[in-house]
């Protein structure tokens, strides 16, 4: 059985196109200067490759899950920066509004930010919070019928230019955990602070620092209902993990291709580096990996089209195995190239940064490991 379609492979046809048109001419400046590609953005909306899985009433792809992995894998072979950027807009923040939020919410954001003319963001993890959810701090109180937000947020992609904030905002009693939370669509104003964070790869996605000063919503701003955040949260984040697994997929791939033209045009010892066995074994686990992350990250999300039960367990395997692999291949990739390989003139070495945040965002491997254990248990 093919997990993908014809109609998948069109899509990665487009983006294959865009990535290399659009994308690898910045790729370098977006790391070395931290630049944030806005014209790319805006093209990427053209195509509906920003927001892969939305509507095409709203401007987006109008593709399933299967056709995001294959967009964020395309993108993050060329840069593993613009290929989490476009994962945190399209998934995290346009297809969670897509699923949870009003139709007017939907009618009012999403042409917007899926034509790339504003940005969104998803903004969950807090200082004192990341793999703890449920403990987050950020308050919304009611004052005189409307709501009034105070908190602390970090690690939000595209959160320094953010226009609109998918934002996460305790109801209730810190012990109330997950059952006090609930998700704001908040437009930006002067009550946002942002400061850029200088991350160690993925750079260029406008990482940010925010902090919310007295910031008022009403009630038409709530996605979803009162305390009934969590659940828009973990449905999402489920689905950030599987497409997350296309950028590790792309990265992964964007390093290996790199190392493989190095070994085949490298001499030593009168010899091409490719002839030696080594070299040739060390490309041949590479290459195997990455097969293995693909059919990962393909089969959870083609679980998650059909409205597989099984989607949950696959989301946490293929985020754990591909963010592993990405991490292995890349340091691979680095190794084989040697000193050239530990320059910045080597795409290996800012592929080998960029994977290593893959182990980290949407759910560390410890976080995957538990939940994997857990539904283990349960069943």
């Amino acid at each position: 059985m093919s997990l993908l379609t014809q109609e998948h492979e069109l899509v990665r046809k487009t983006a294959r196109e865009f990535a290399e048109k659009y994308v690898e001419p910045i790729a370098r400046k977006m790391d070395r200067e931290n630049y944030y590609p806005r014209e790319a953005i805006r093209e990427a909306g053209k195509l509906g490759i920003l927001t892969p899985t939305v509507p095409a009433e709203y401007g987006g792809g109008g593709g399933d899950l299967r056709s995001a992995v294959v967009v964020l894998e395309e993108l993050g072979r060329v840069s593993g920066g613009f290929s989490l950027l476009v994962e945190a807009y399209g998934i995290l923040f346009a297809d969670a509004v897509n699923n949870f939020a009003s139709r007017r919410q939907k009618e009012e954001i999403l042409p917007k930010v899926a034509a790339g003319d504003k940005i969104g963001a998803f903004a969950l993890s807090e200082p004192c919070c990341g793999s703890d959810a449920a403990a987050i701090q950020t308050r919304s109180e009611r004052r005189g019928g409307e709501w009034v937000i105070n908190g602390h947020k970090m690690w939000i992609t595209n959160g320094y230019y953010a226009d609109y904030y998918l934002l996460a905002a305790r109801t209730g009693p810190l012990e109330a955990r997950h059952k006090a939370i609930t998700v704001f669509l908040l437009p930006r104003s002067n009550c946002v602070e942002a400061s850029p964070i200088e991350v160690m790869g993925v750079r260029g996605t406008g990482t940010a620092e925010l902090k919310f000063n007295d910031c008022v919503a009403s009630d038409d701003d709530i996605v979803g209902e009162v305390n009934g955040g969590w659940k828009i949260i973990m449905h999402t984040l489920n689905v950030g993990r599987v497409a997350i697994s296309g950028v590790a997929v792309g990265v992964a791939r964007g390093a290996f291709e790199e190392a493989y033209q190095w070994a085949l045009n490298r001499e030593l010892f009168g010899k091409k580096l490719i002839d030696f066995q080594n070299t040739q074994f060390e490309i041949a686990e590479m290459a195997a990996a990455i097969e293995t992350a693909r059919a990962l990250a393909y089969y959870a999300a083609y679980l998650y089209d059909v409205k597989s039960p099984d989607f949950l367990m696959m989301s946490h395997v293929a985020k754990l195995q591909t963010a592993r692999i990405a991490v292995d291949v890349t340091r691979r990739a680095v190794q084989i190239e040697g000193g050239f390989g530990y320059s910045k003139e080597s795409k290996a070495e800012m592929f080998y940064r960029d994977a290593k945040i893959l182990e980290i965002g949407e759910g560390t491997n410890e976080v995957m490991k538990y939940v994997v254990f857990k539904l283990i248990h349960k069943r």
